[in-house]
């Protein structure tokens, strides 16, 4: 008798979180990561699938996984990041160059993340300092950074013929299939999503981002929190940008800037709320597989450049539309 409750309320138990399950953000996620690979695998003929574009589809995540994560974490605390891409770009510029002069791979990307950071702390300095929306702060750091880049280039791409630099931005494993930087973010997608699920410190972030003055009056310093996050994105976006460079055995004027929106588009699509304090990278994951998905398929199926453009951008419209929905939903309730 016991045996048969027990086995009823462990049924029970388990459709309750199933329901659950099936009532989440992240089952709604995945549903629409699974519809965008169906209707890409049909409409590519199973091109989609093939091994060697899925290659693409993961060389693509990285970049954008490590911007979503400075991003992301910068959004959950209730600020915005516009310069990563340009940040991100300056610092490959700077390796390069480094690199070329004659320094050690290892410290031409030391100093070239120090100079991510430091463009982060100027970041912070502006929005905690000076009383900057941090949106126009950012933007612009973006114009500054680009200005940057084009001094140390002279307006030139710097080809980079350190072995060890190119193989950590473009080998692969596993039959060629994965890259080694994508492991790289992977790693730290898992130890991000961590530390803000069961750390004191990503307590806090969610706090300073649901409710400023709740988290000054809990003892929190928001200063501290908007410093460590504005450097934290641009260590983060400093080594996207030299992986990419490592990939393509170059550094140009572009860099990574055109994945800036990428991004924020990520975050905002896989949970991160554009008002803070929700959200974790878990979500954000998703949201990165679902938009390389889109973006990789378009290109797959023959999708004119300007028309991926404007699905991009209605992508992100859409996820700020459904963000805003349900950012009021919960406040209603």
């Amino acid at each position: 008798m016991k045996e048969s409750i027990a086995n009823m309320n462990d049924r029970q138990g388990f459709s309750c979180l199933l329901k659950q399950f099936v009532r989440s953000k992240m089952f709604t996620l995945l549903l629409v990561l699974a519809i965008v690979v169906v209707t890409f695998t049909v409409l590519s003929g199973g091109v989609f699938l093939r091994t060697s574009n899925l290659r693409h589809i993961f060389q693509a995540t990285v970049v954008m996984s490590l911007l979503t994560i400075g991003a992301g974490m910068l959004m959950i605390a209730g600020q915005i990041d516009l310069s990563l891409g340009g940040i991100g770009t300056m610092c490959a510029m700077l390796s390069a160059y480094l690199m070329r002069a004659g320094f050690p791979w290892h410290l031409s990307m030391l100093l070239a993340l120090i100079l991510g950071g430091i463009a982060g702390a100027i970041n912070a300095v502006l929005v905690n300092e000076l009383r900057l929306q941090s949106f126009i702060a950012t933007l612009a750091t973006a114009s500054i950074t680009q200005g940057f880049v084009a001094v140390i280039s002279q307006g030139r791409q710097i080809d980079i013929f350190n072995t060890t630099f190119t193989f950590i931005g473009g080998a692969r494993i596993l039959n060629n299939l994965v890259p080694i930087s994508l492991i790289i973010s992977l790693i730290l997608l898992i130890l991000y999503g961590i530390m803000l699920k069961n750390t004191k410190f990503g307590r806090s972030v969610y706090l300073v981002g649901g409710n400023l003055d709740a988290a000054r009056l809990a003892g929190l310093r928001p200063k501290r929190v908007s410093y460590i996050l504005f450097i934290n994105a641009g260590v983060l976006a400093a080594l996207a940008g030299m992986l990419l460079a490592g990939r393509m055995m170059t550094a140009n004027v572009v860099g990574i800037t055109a994945a800036q929106f990428m991004g924020l588009t990520a975050a905002i699509l896989g949970g991160i709320s554009f008002g803070g304090g929700i959200g974790g990278m878990g979500g954000a994951l998703v949201g990165i597989l679902i938009l390389s998905g889109v973006n990789n398929g378009m290109t797959v199926i023959a999708v004119p450049p300007h028309w991926q453009s404007v699905v991009q951008g209605a992508i992100l419209l859409f996820a700020l539309t459904a963000d805003f929905l349900s950012t009021r939903k919960t406040k209603k309730n």
